[in-house]
Order: C-alpha cells, then structure tokens, then sequence
C-alpha cells in the first residue's frame, strides 16, 4: 500500500471526525418504554475508548450522519438522536464491549420496519472507528409491535429480535 493510500490508525480523529462521547454517550439517560433498545456486540480500534465507540456507533446509526442546513434550528437533536446509555466488558475478551443504544421511535418513518432497521443496521457496519460490530439484541416497544407487527422473541433474554410486517 503506497503511503498516500495507507491508512494510519493514530489520525482517525485529528482527520475532522467527530468527538460523538460529547453529544451522543449519555449515561444519565433513563430509557422510555417507547424506545427501541438495541445491543450491539463492538470492538474499537486501538485507541479508541469504548465511550467514542458506543457513542460513534448511536450517531452513525441515527442523526450524526445528518447534513447541517439553516432548518437545523427548527429541529431538536435531542429528540431525534440515538444514545449510547450503558456500555459493559463482554466477558474474558480484551477491547470488545456490549454497547446499548436507545433509539427514539420518532426517529423513524411510521410503520415502516425497513426504514428502522436500514437506520439501526445501515451503514455503521463498515465505520471505520470500529475493527468489529455485531447486532446482538433489540427490544422494540409494544406501540411499534401493536402497529400490525409480528415480533418474535429472543429466547436467551426474552426480548423481541425478529420484526415481520403482517
């Protein structure tokens, strides 16, 4: 690889990517039963910390990917933006963590599954912040399933983890 080409793991964030630990990792944050949760499975690069990753993860797969236009001051980021609201060590692996997201439902299109899952599993699987990532789990809140959804469950935590539009 020539060295124009070649990508140097120590400049990912002095090349104008984003600090999303500021906006998007929410600790405090106390989910609603109207959210959709998802857990994702991730291993950052080296050197960076789980908190950038899980954040890095709730942006790209909600509002960070968003244009800045003169409307943005009719629209509330808070209400939109996924957060990144608790991050665990999987056991017995180095550098890899369970990341749990809280995805607003009004961040997605009524109705539409296709819609919410091209948001949540889009394109972050090819962020380059990240070595690894996995979907491991996703509850989507009973308003959402009433809407004439099927859902089936996951039987290792009991919540749902197949969406079938009936």
């Amino acid at each position: 690889m020539s060295p124009q080409t070649e990508t140097k793991a120590g400049v990912g964030f002095k090349a104008g990517v984003k600090d999303y630990k500021l906006t998007y990792y929410t600790p405090e944050y106390e989910t609603k039963d109207t959210d959709i949760l998802a857990a994702f499975h991730v291993s950052p690069q080296l050197g960076v910390p789980p908190e950038e990753a899980g954040a890095a993860v709730a942006a790209e797969s909600s509002t960070g990917t968003w244009t800045t236009i003169w409307t943005d001051g009719l629209t509330s980021l808070d209400r939109y933006k996924g957060r990144c609201y608790h991050i665990e060590p999987v056991a017995g692996e180095d550098s890899q963590w369970i990341c749990y997201v809280a995805y607003p439902l009004d961040l997605f299109e009524e109705g539409s599954v296709t819609n919410m899952f091209t948001s949540i599993v889009g394109n972050i699987f090819g962020f380059k912040a990240l070595r690894a990532l996995r979907l491991e789990d996703l509850r989507i809140p009973p308003t959402l399933s009433k809407a004439r959804l099927m859902v089936s469950f996951s039987l290792r935590t009991g919540y749902p983890c197949q969406v079938l539009y009936r």
